[in-house]
């Protein structure tokens, strides 16, 4: 994976103190812990504002991850490009033959140690279907799904539910809705998680990474 902020020696400590502080003062805390394994894919749940990936990448820096996140390659042309991968950025090609839960399971597979982080809701509004890419690139590069979180209300972030998927989504999904319940986004009224479904299987070719940037946390 490219050189970050995150291997950046001083910087990456001088980041993580400002994350401290910023969460003290905002009467933050940061909840469990890093994955224990060398390879997983991470949900970011709720997801109902922009500040959400500030948040998640302050509670990154405080749990030691290395942060990633997915875009179009489009976005990486010219200068911006180095700019964008030194915060992170990874460039994502969905043109390609191969669609992205594809080359999301071939990204892990190739890697020795990769946390691949994404907003299963695939956008800041309401919905009532999660995108299910996560599961089937948990499916298929045979990885457990850890549940990373924001919860508004506690002023809380972290990770927590670790879930080795069955290949029975709707079973999974039960148990990572229930570890969610009772959760706040940021704005209360786009997230409700007794409503959530997942979308069928013939939806998941391409929702590894819908229109919005996801993430990825390399360990």
């Amino acid at each position: 994976m490219p050189y970050t902020v995150f291997d950046t020696p001083i910087v990456v400590h001088i980041f993580r103190l400002i994350s401290r502080i910023t969460f003290l003062l905002m009467g933050w805390k940061v909840e469990g812990s890093a994955p224990a394994g060398e390879k997983s894919v991470m949900i970011a749940v709720p997801h109902t504002s922009n500040w959400d990936f500030l948040f998640m990448v302050m509670v990154s820096f405080q749990l030691h991850q290395k942060i990633y996140w997915m875009g179009k390659d489009t976005l990486f042309k010219g200068w911006k490009g180095p700019v964008l991968k030194w915060f992170g950025g990874v460039p994502v090609n969905r043109r390609s033959r191969n669609n992205l839960v594809d080359q999301m399971i071939e990204t892990i597979n190739d890697s020795s140690s990769i946390i691949l982080t994404i907003p299963p809701e695939g956008t800041r509004g309401h919905v009532t279907e999660w995108k299910s890419g996560f599961y089937h690139i948990a499916v298929g590069a045979n990885v457990p799904i850890e549940c990373s979180f924001l919860d508004y209300g506690r002023k809380r972030g972290g990770v927590g539910l670790s879930l080795m998927p069955t290949g029975d989504i709707d079973k999974d999904l039960e148990e990572i809705k229930s570890f969610y319940k009772g959760m706040t986004g940021k704005r209360p009224e786009y997230f409700s998680i007794d409503y959530i479904r997942t979308k069928k299987a013939d939806d998941a070719k391409d929702d590894g990474a819908e229109g919005e940037s996801s993430e990825v946390a390399d360990k």
